[in-house]
């Protein structure tokens, strides 16, 4: 199987914001958000789906949203909500954005940020 754009950004061949790595997992910020601070969650070994990783793969995966989420909240001061869509890149990911009350997710329209705006939020999610 060819490398994945998240496995070309896990091996550092293409940049990325970082916000979290571990043994099994790779946290890093959206090139294309859907809202300040979407973020990703990956594991580190490449299955498209994520009902195809291992036990223990999925369960460090789910951790990981876990702990990010907790952080998200804790720093943001927003609930996050969590995606797991699938179709964008054939290697399993979980979204993790914040939620505003009253936003329709579905009509979100992508802001535009800076690499400085992407800067300050990795400096703010780091952990």
């Amino acid at each position: 199987m060819e490398d994945s754009v998240f496995t070309k950004i896990m091996k550092g061949e293409l940049p990325c914001y970082k916000i979290y790595e571990d043994e099994k997992t790779f946290v890093f910020l959206d090139n294309y958000p859907a809202i300040a601070g979407h973020t990703l969650v990956v594991p580190k070994i490449q299955v498209d789906k994520f009902y195809e990783l291992p036990d223990d793969d999925y369960q460090a995966m789910m951790a990981t949203v876990k702990k990010l989420a907790q952080r998200m909240e804790k720093v943001l001061g927003k609930r996050p909500m969590i995606k797991i869509i699938g179709i964008d890149v054939p290697h399993a990911h979980v979204h993790v954005m914040p939620f505003e009350q009253g936003i329709d997710t579905g009509e979100l329209k992508p802001p535009k940020l800076s690499e400085e705006d992407m800067k300050a939020m990795q400096e703010k999610l780091a952990f």
